[in-house]
């Protein structure tokens, strides 16, 4: 019954776990640039799949973006999670160029880009750089804001630090 009022009490943005005991958490979906810098974070309950955050994910950029172009295109690599034909839509709709490999032994007719190599583990350098901050290891906030609001701290914590500034 705790495990029941802990979820209520968090909220629509905590779930039940699926990976940790059923216990109560949050999942946080980040959106990075080539270096690490988050550009965009969204965050739901930790049963919520990775695949129905994107579009709320993707809605969050904090930075002006630049239409993507012939010249200069814009690349999202993503991991085997988001292989739905709702998320290519969803990135197609936004002018990205898509690099997600493919569940199970599919295989995709896939045209190579001389020079480019797909770096998802990014994202998860920069979950990393996240979990640094301990407090946001473990949501013990009861509102939704405040685990909000540290998330923002933290991504502009990373900002400055990426930007040479700091260290």
């Amino acid at each position: 019954m705790v495990l029941l009022q802990r979820h209520l009490l968090g909220e629509k943005s905590t779930g039940l776990n699926p990976t940790d005991r059923s216990k109560p958490g949050t999942k946080r979906s980040i959106l990075v640039d080539g270096k690490g810098v988050p550009l965009s974070i969204s965050v739901d309950g930790a049963n919520r799949h990775d695949m129905k955050m994107s579009k709320a994910t993707l809605q969050s950029i904090v930075i002006y973006r630049p239409e993507p172009t012939i010249r200069s295109k814009q690349h999202m690599c993503l991991d085997k999670g988001y292989d739905f034909p709702e998320v290519y839509e969803l990135l197609e709709e936004y002018g990205y160029t898509i690099h997600i490999p493919l569940r199970g032994n599919k295989r995709r007719s896939s045209k190579e880009i001389p020079g480019y190599r797909a770096r998802h583990w990014i994202v998860e350098r920069t979950h990393s750089w996240m979990n640094r901050c301990r407090r946001l290891l473990i949501r013990w906030e009861k509102k939704v804001e405040n685990p909000i609001a540290m998330l923002h701290y933290a991504c502009a914590l990373i900002t400055y630090r990426r930007a040479g500034v700091f260290g």
